[in-house]
C-alpha cells in the first residue's frame, strides 16, 4: 500500500508536481501522483514504482529538481517530474544576510592570512570589512585536544576509576593553546613596497594591499602619486593601510588633494614604525596631522614637505621636539614656514640632523645664522631659491663655527651669496668636499679662488650659470686646489680665450673628471692650458664647444698619462678624423665610452681605427656623423670589439646594406638607435627586430 503524503512528508502541507512540457506546465496534487495507477494522460499502466515503498528511487537532481520518478514506459510528454517547494525557494540561506557586525566577528576569527585573503576576493563589501580589522583585534584560537587513555601493556591489569569516576587511570587531558595566525607567522619585517599612480590609486587597491600584505612579510614602503578626483584615494584607503600594515616604514603622498588630516591621523595611530614621510602637493594636510605623526612615530628619521600650503612653523617645531631620530629634513615652497619654524627645529633637532634642504621659503638671514650655529652634525646642506637672504646671512653661517662636519654644500638661485659669503663658508667648513654653485651672479674670480684656497679638502666643484667667472677663476681653482677630482662648468658665458700668458702653476695631479658644457668662449688656448695642468684625466666631457679644433685638443690627448676611459665630444662640430684616430690609438686599451654625436666631419676612417684599436669599448655614439655602410662593416669585422650600446641616429648614409653587419654586432648589443636613418627601410627594421630580440631597438 502506498503511504500517504503525510507519511512521506511529515510537514502538513500540500505539495505539487510540475510536469514540464515544451510549452507550459501542469500542476497535479501530490496525493493523486501516489494513487495513480495508469489511467491518466501522461503514462499508461501499472504503478510508478515496482515497489511503492522503495524510497531509494527518490533523490535530488540539482537545483531544478527536488524529486524524480522514473517511469516504466515512455511518457507521452517528454518532461521530468519536478517537486517544487515554493517556500524553500523564497528563503535565502546565505551569509550575506548577516549584518556587518556579525561578519566582522566572523572575519576576525579566521585562522590565517590565506583565509582572509580568500574571503576578501568574494566581494567589495567583504574586502572593506576585512581591511577595517586591526591586527590587535584578531582573536586567538583555542583548540582543546583530548589525549586517548593509554592502556597498560599488562593485559591482566584492570583500569581503576579515577577520582572523577571515569575509568582509565592513565587518561590525560591537555589543553593546547594555538596562537593567532599573526603570532605564528614570521614577524612582518616590512620589506615589501607598492607604488600606485593615477587610475591605479584607489581605496579598493589600498584595502587589498592591507589584507594581503600582512601574511607575506609586511608592507614597508607605500607610494601614492597623482590620483584621480573621481575614484582616487581618500581617507578610507589610508585607514585600511593604517589598520592592516603596522610595519609601514616609508609613506609618500604626491599630488593628492582628496586626503586630509583624518587619513594621516590613522597612520599616526597605526603605523608607529614609520621612518620616512614624503608629502608633496598635498594642499589639504595641515599642521595637526604632522603633529600627530611626530608624537606617535618616534622612529621618524626623514621628512620631506613640498608645496603643502597649510603646513607651517608648528609642524617643524613638533618634528624637532618629538622626533629624537630625525636626521633629514627637506622643506620646499611652503609659504607658512618662516624663521620661527627653522629656529625651533634646529634648536631641538640640531644635535642629530645630518641633511638639511631649504628651497623657495620666506626665510631671512636669521635662519642661515642659526644653521651655522646649531648644525653641528649637518653633513649635507642645500639652499635654493631663498630670495630674502643676503650676503650677511651666508657670512654669518660660515662664521658660526657650527658646520665643522659639513661635506656637501649646494647653493642655487640665491642672489645673496657673494665672494665674502663664499670665502666665509670655505673657512668655517674645514671638511667640505663637494660644492655646487648654480645661478649665483655675484660670485667672481676673486671669491672662487679664495674659496679654493681655504677649502683645501675640496674634491668636487660644479659651476653653472656663474657668468662672472672667467679664465682667471677657472685656472685659479686648478692651481689652488690640492685634492680636486672633478670640475664641472656649465653655461658659464664669462669664459673667453685671451692672449694672456698665465704664470707657471703647479700641476693639478688629482683631477680625474673634467666637464665643460655649453661654454662657447672656451677655446683652443684654454684647452691647451688644461692639457699642461691636468695630466691624470680619465673622463673628458667637452660638450657644445664649437670653437675647439684638432689643434687645441691634440695636446690634451697626448699629455694624458693614465689613458682616457670616457670621452664625450658631443657637439664639437670642428673636430675631424685626425683627433679621433689619435685618441683611439693612444687610449684604445682603456677607452670604454666614445661619444661623437654631431661631429659632422667624422667619417668611416675613425670607425676603422676604432675597430682595430679598441679592446674595451662598450658604448659608441656616432649620431649625425658622415659614416656609411663601410664603417659599419668595419665595426662588425672587429675581433675584440664587444659593443653594448650603438647609436647611429641621423646617419643618412647608412642603408639596408648594413643589415648583415648589424646582425653581427647585435650578438652583443643591448641597445641600438637607428632613428632618422632614412636609408634603412621598414623591412630591414623588421628583420632586425626579429633577429635581435634581446636588443632594445629605437627606430
Amino acid at each position: 500500500m502506498i503511504p500517504s503524503s503525510s507519511a512521506v512528508f511529515p510537514f502538513q502541507r500540500v505539495f505539487w508536481v510540475r510536469i514540464l512540457p515544451p510549452c507550459g506546465f501542469y500542476t497535479i496534487p501530490m496525493s493523486k501522483v501516489f494513487d495513480y495507477r495508469g489511467a491518466g494522460d501522461f503514462t499508461t499502466g501499472g504503478f510508478l514504482f515496482p515497489n511503492p515503498k522503495d524510497s531509494s528511487l527518490v533523490f535530488p537532481l540539482g537545483h531544478h529538481v527536488d524529486m524524480y520518478f522514473p517511469p516504466r514506459k515512455r511518457s507521452r510528454v517528454s518532461a521530468p517530474f519536478v517537486v517544487c517547494w515554493e517556500q524553500k525557494r523564497k528563503q535565502k540561506s546565505s551569509i550575506e544576510v548577516l549584518p556587518d557586525e556579525c561578519l566582522f566577528e566572523v572575519f576576525r576569527r579566521l585562522p590565517g592570512g590565506q583565509e582572509r585573503s580568500a574571503c576578501a576576493c568574494v566581494s567589495k563589501r567583504w574586502l572593506m570589512l576585512l581591511s577595517s580589522i586591526r591586527r590587535d583585534e584578531l582573536c586567538t584560537v583555542k583548540i582543546t585536544q583530548s589525549v586517548e587513555p593509554e592502556k597498560s601493556r599488562n593485559p591482566k591489569k584492570e583500569d581503576k576509576p579515577t577520582e572523577s569516576g571515569q575509568k582509565g587511570g592513565y587518561t590525560d587531558s591537555n589543553e593546547i593553546m594555538v596562537e593567532a595566525e599573526e603570532d605564528r607567522e614570521t614577524v612582518a619585517s616590512g620589506y615589501l613596497s607598492r607604488c600606485l599612480e593615477g587610475k591605479k590609486a584607489t581605496d579598493v587597491r589600498l584595502a587589498a594591499i592591507s589584507v594581503g600584505m600582512g601574511s607575506r612579510g609586511g608592507l614597508g614602503k607605500l607610494s601614492i602619486r597623482g590620483t584621480t578626483s573621481i575614484r582616487g584615494v581618500t581617507n578610507l584607503g589610508l585607514k585600511a593601510i593604517a589598520r592592516g600594515c603596522p610595519s609601514l616604514k616609508t609613506l609618500s603622498l604626491w599630488n593628492i588633494s582628496s586626503i586630509d588630516d583624518e587619513g594621516l591621523f590613522e597612520i599616526a595611530n597605526g603605523c608607529h614604525l614609520l621612518e620616512k614621510l614624503d608629502l608633496r602637493q598635498c594642499s589639504t594636510i595641515t599642521d595637526k596631522s604632522l603633529l600627530a605623526i611626530a608624537k606617535n612615530c618616534p622612529n621618524l628619521s626623514s621628512v620631506t614637505v613640498e608645496s603643502c600650503l597649510n603646513i607651517g612653523n608648528e609642524s617643524l617645531q613638533a618634528l624637532g621636539r618629538f622626533c629624537p631620530n630625525l636626521k633629514s629634513i627637506a622643506v620646499k615652497n611652503c609659504p607658512l614656514v618662516g624663521d620661527q619654524g627653522i629656529a625651533n627645529m634646529l634648536s631641538s633637532a640640531g644635535r642629530v640632523l645630518t641633511k638639511v634642504k631649504l628651497q623657495a621659503l620666506n626665510i631671512t638671514d636669521v635662519s642661515l645664522a642659526l644653521i651655522g650655529y646649531y648644525g653641528h652634525e649637518v653633513t649635507e646642506l642645500r639652499l635654493s631659491g631663498l630670495q630674502n637672504v643676503n650676503e650677511r646671512g651666508f657670512w654669518a653661517m660660515g662664521s658660526g663655527q657650527g658646520l665643522q662636519k659639513l661635506k656637501s654644500f649646494a647653493v642655487a638661485a640665491c642672489r645673496g651669496v657673494s665672494d665674502v659669503g663664499l670665502e666665509s663658508i670655505g673657512k668655517g667648513c674645514p671638511n667640505l668636499k663637494q660644492t655646487s654653485l648654480q645661478k649665483c651672479p655675484l660670485i667672481s674670480d676673486k671669491g672662487l679662488a679664495s674659496f679654493a684656497k681655504t677649502a683645501w679638502l675640496l674634491e668636487s666643484l660644479q659651476l653653472e650659470e656663474c657668468h662672472r667667472i672667467t679664465q682667471f677663476g677657472f685656472f685659479g681653482v686648478l692651481g689652488n686646489s690640492r685634492k680636486l677630482k672633478a670640475l664641472v662648468m656649465t653655461n658659464c658665458l664669462g669664459i673667453r680665450d685671451t692672449g694672456f700668458e698665465f704664470p707657471s702653476m703647479s700641476l693639478c695631479d688629482s683631477l680625474r673628471y673634467l666637464t665643460i658644457r655649453n661654454c662657447p668662449g672656451f677655446g683652443n688656448a684654454s684647452l691647451a692650458i688644461v692639457g699642461r695642468l691636468c695630466p691624470k684625466l680619465l673622463h673628458l666631457n667637452l660638450v657644445g664647444l664649437w670653437g675647439i679644433t684638432d689643434e687645441g685638443l691634440l695636446p690634451l690627448v697626448r699629455n694624458s698619462e693614465d689613458g682616457f676611459k670616457k670621452v664625450n665630444l658631443s657637439g664639437c662640430v670642428s673636430l675631424t678624423d685626425n683627433v679621433v684616430q689619435t685618441i683611439v690609438k693612444m687610449h684604445g686599451s682603456t677607452l670604454e665610452l666614445l661619444n661623437l654625436d654631431g661631429c659632422r666631419s667624422i667619417t668611416d676612417a675613425s670607425l676603422v681605427e676604432i675597430a682595430n684599436s679598441c679592446l674595451l669599448l662598450s658604448e659608441l655614439d656616432v649620431s649625425m656623423c658622415a659614416i656609411t655602410d663601410s664603417g659599419i662593416a668595419a665595426l662588425a669585422g672587429a675581433v675584440h670589439l664587444s659593443l653594448q650600446i650603438l647609436s647611429l641616429s641621423g646617419c643618412s648614409l647608412v642603408s639596408d646594406e648594413s643589415l648583415a653587419s648589424l646582425r653581427i654586432l647585435g650578438q652583443t648589443l643591448v641597445s641600438l638607435n637607428i632613428q632618422h636613418c632614412h636609408g634603412i627601410s621598414l623591412g630591414t627594421v623588421d628583420s632586425l627586430v626579429e633577429w635581435l630580440w634581446s636588443c632594445d631597438i629605437l627606430f
